[in-house]
């Protein structure tokens, strides 16, 4: 690709994202010259729906009773989108440290959907996630802060139930190994894994996904990446929470609890190129800072170069700043053209003198479809798999995507080049000797100064 064409392509994406229009534009004749990335049997998208067919609600079927581990705001949210994702399935069962939270849960699925949970199937305490699994439920729903993912999984997975967990699946290359060893033993066990990596149910992504495949932009040679938002959220100490209580609250603030937002959120976009490409990086560079966080030890923002398999490098940008510019998206450059992915605001592919060839029709998708909330899309996909006995597990991929992440932060965190091999063989284990709610030393939870830290502990 010439400098001018290059030129010409960043200039139409850097005018500005291309808001969702009613444009669908076939490939025509072009489709039957397009040499494929991979031969189609190997595309990545979910067998129930490879011609991308997502239905409004799963297929009815044997009765399905949830219980779920996490009841914060994404916790309650999946309950939910579970009960709008099928028929005949229930919540039976809430498990969270705190019981607030559970009974706040408890609340809004008593108010919006009339369900009973009874006393005996509300389990608190750090040990909840054991008594809901036990409890006699057909399936999990896992939404706890990042650190005690995997764990949770390895009890899920050797109670033999089918699982559906958020992302990341961890914090820290053990936590990571856990899961790969874990994801074996699920795939054995014909056991139905789904993850909160939404991208891979959307209707948009997935079409995207198979025209990129198809060959449409030509073979992949780089992109960009980006999860630029506002603060999620915090809880400033109360006099009554011991440390420990604080933390588990203001969890997505601290490091060894969510992992930083590099892994925490902007693991959806690293996923998206992991899913596109087929690869995963060998090596990354990155740096970051902290700025305006208020709690917490983690950073604001991070840019990470990564080189991945094929020897093309992606860029890896994220922030939580209020008052600066949102941008979540995904890029990705072909020799023949480009594709650009915005979860609001559009799908598009270019060629390489930055003309529209082909971009997604959301108001088609709107008269078509009742169901377009992608946390509710990622559970019909789920429940349809479990009733028609086809196995399913994304745990692998999304442990891959979840390392991905912490390569990235414990570069910036570090100042150093960190490579896949390096943090696959890390004995790095962020998780606390001592999870009793009791004060402690809060001057050892520092932020990272690059060029000081060797690892992060």
């Amino acid at each position: 690709m010439n400098r001018r064409n290059f030129l010409s392509n960043t200039a139409v994406m850097g005018a500005g994202t291309l808001g969702a229009g009613s444009l669908l534009t076939s490939c025509g004749g072009a489709k039957e010259s397009l040499t494929p990335l991979r031969p189609e049997a190997e595309w990545n998208i979910p067998k129930l729906y490879e011609k991308g067919i997502i239905p409004d609600k799963a297929k009815d079927g044997k009765p399905l009773k949830a219980g779920v581990i996490g009841c914060g705001g994404r916790g309650s949210g999946a309950a939910q989108n579970f009960l709008d994702a099928a028929p005949n399935v229930s919540i039976v069962a809430l498990g969270d440290v705190f019981d607030d939270r559970l009974q706040s849960c408890r609340k809004a699925l008593k108010e919006k959907y009339n369900a009973d949970i009874p006393d005996n199937m509300c389990f608190t305490g750090l040990d909840n996630y054991k008594k809901v699994i036990d409890s006699g439920v057909d399936v999990v729903l896992i939404a706890t802060p990042s650190a005690f993912r995997p764990e949770q999984f390895k009890y899920a997975v050797n109670a033999g139930k089918h699982i559906f967990a958020e992302k990341p699946l961890g914090v820290d290359p053990v936590g990571i190994r856990s899961i790969l060893a874990d994801a074996k033993k699920a795939t054995a066990q014909g056991l139905c894994v789904v993850t909160g990596t939404l991208r891979r149910h959307q209707r948009c992504y997935i079409e995207a996904y198979k025209l990129v495949q198809s060959g449409l932009i030509g073979e992949i040679v780089g992109g960009n990446v980006w999860y630029n938002v506002n603060s999620l959220w915090l809880k400033m100490k109360e006099k009554e929470w011991t440390d420990m209580e604080w933390m588990l609250r203001d969890w997505v603030n601290w490091t060894w609890l969510s992992g930083d937002h590099i892994v925490e959120q902007h693991i959806h976009s690293l996923d998206v190129f992991n899913w596109f490409t087929g690869q995963k990086p060998v090596k990354c560079t990155g740096f970051g800072a902290r700025q305006r966080r208020v709690t917490g030890n983690q950073y604001d923002m991070f840019s990470v170069d990564y080189q991945y398999e094929g020897g093309f490098h992606m860029h890896s940008m994220c922030r939580q700043i209020d008052g600066c510019q949102r941008n979540i998206s995904e890029f990705i450059q072909g020799t023949k053209g480009s594709w650009l992915g915005n979860n609001r605001e559009g799908q598009t592919i270019f060629d390489l003198k930055g003309n529209i060839i082909w971009q997604f029709d959301y108001e088609k998708e709107k008269a078509d479809f009742q169901q377009t909330d992608p946390f509710v899309l990622e559970l019909v996909d789920w429940i349809d798999h479990i009733r028609e006995c086809k196995p399913i597990n994304q745990a692998e991929e999304t442990a891959i995507s979840t390392m991905t992440s912490i390569m990235g932060r414990t570069s910036a965190y570090t100042g150093a080049q960190v490579t896949w091999d390096e943090m696959m063989s890390s004995d790095m284990n962020l998780m606390l000797d001592d999870l009793s709610f009791r004060n402690m030393d809060m001057s050892k939870f520092t932020v990272a100064v690059p060029g000081k830290a060797k690892e992060v502990k």
